[in-house]
């Protein structure tokens, strides 16, 4: 299986490292606009560089994973599509859901398959929290409480021509760094009604926000809370609390760390992940495993020709619901 990189930078090297790590896969070629950055990664795995974006389309290969800007997944994406390669794409899909529906429609007429990175529905504790929803365990859920409070430096800012711009990020905590979380909750508890909703600028100088909150219910019933945040220093690992009629689980950072329920205890026997660097105050992600996990689901979609753990329909849901949040919030505040 012969993949493509569109982008050189953090997560597109993270894509290459686990992608190198599965058997049968070589990174082809290498797509940037930064040519340091692009050789490099090109360089590290023995890949074909590319500046010409029409160039690196007509490289050899099987599919692309698409890791630039958030702005351009689509466009990108759509090119892809055109030139007969199946699309991975990193979260979000894009930054609205016009633009996700158009890609979606071209990988549809074009017969590739197309998937969105959320690695998150292959972590073995929060795979074990959907199963004991689904099986009952929490009775009917009731109540969710979700944080992602997390905290990035000025200069992650400062030193990006895109992060936390409306045109290439779509947003700032909530799109870039909440959407996983959003996705999340998704996947676990079913759509979701965006009730209430507010954004701020409070520490960052940038276009979008850095802290947003909403109020949220569930198809299911369920009431919740949203925070998510790039300005509380020094970051803190996401927390997401479920409360049934059956009793409560709590996740903290990918792992489960308290379960009451009324049935009594649950036998969890999953690896606890403790990431070096974690994303609470970095965007390096130095566990790739679960990127690893989504590029062989992926692969085995394209193999098998069946559908991605996360296709292009199930990654569009967060983007709109994030795109309701931001309606419903309005103005920013600016201290």
């Amino acid at each position: 299986m012969k993949i493509g990189l569109i982008g050189a930078g953090n997560i597109s090297n993270t894509h290459a490292r686990a992608a190198r790590a599965i058997a049968g896969v070589k990174i082809a070629a290498v797509y940037g606009t930064n040519p340091g950055k692009v050789n490099q990664l090109s360089r590290d795995h023995d890949a074909v560089a590319y500046s010409d974006f029409a160039a690196f389309l007509d490289h050899p290969m099987d599919m692309v994973i698409v890791g630039g800007p958030s702005g351009l997944h689509a466009t990108q994406g759509i090119a892809a599509a055109q030139h007969g390669l199946h699309v991975l794409v990193e979260k979000p899909i894009d930054v609205s859901t016009g633009s996700a529906d158009a890609l979606i429609s071209e990988c549809q007429k074009a017969g590739v398959k197309l998937g969105v990175i959320f690695q998150d529905r292959f972590k073995p504790d929060i795979c074990r929290l959907r199963d004991l929803i689904q099986e009952g365990r929490l009775g009917r859920l009731s109540l969710v409480d979700a944080r992602v409070k997390w905290y990035r430096p000025p200069e992650y800012y400062r030193d990006s021509r895109w992060r936390g711009t409306w045109r290439l990020d779509g947003g700032g905590a909530l799109m870039n760094q909440g959407v996983h979380t959003v996705d999340l909750l998704i996947w676990l508890l079913g759509d979701v009604k965006i009730l209430k909703a507010r954004t701020a600028r409070l520490l960052h100088k940038i276009e979008t926000e850095d802290t947003a909150l909403a109020l949220l219910e569930f198809s299911n019933g369920a009431l919740g809370t949203l925070q998510a945040t790039t300005a509380a220093y020094p970051g803190y690992p996401r927390r997401v609390e479920i409360t049934g009629t059956e009793g409560t689980i709590v996740l903290e950072g990918d792992n489960i760390v308290k379960t009451d329920l009324r049935s009594g205890p649950v036998t969890l026997i999953r690896e606890q992940v403790h990431d070096q660097n974690p994303s609470t105050s970095s965007p390096v992600v130095s566990d790739f495993r679960g990127h690893q996990l989504v590029i062989e689901d992926f692969i085995r979609a394209i193999r098998e020709n069946g559908t991605p753990r996360c296709d292009g329909a199930d990654g569009r849901h967060s983007v709109a619901a994030i795109e309701e949040i931001y309606r419903l919030a309005g103005e920013f505040t600016t201290l």
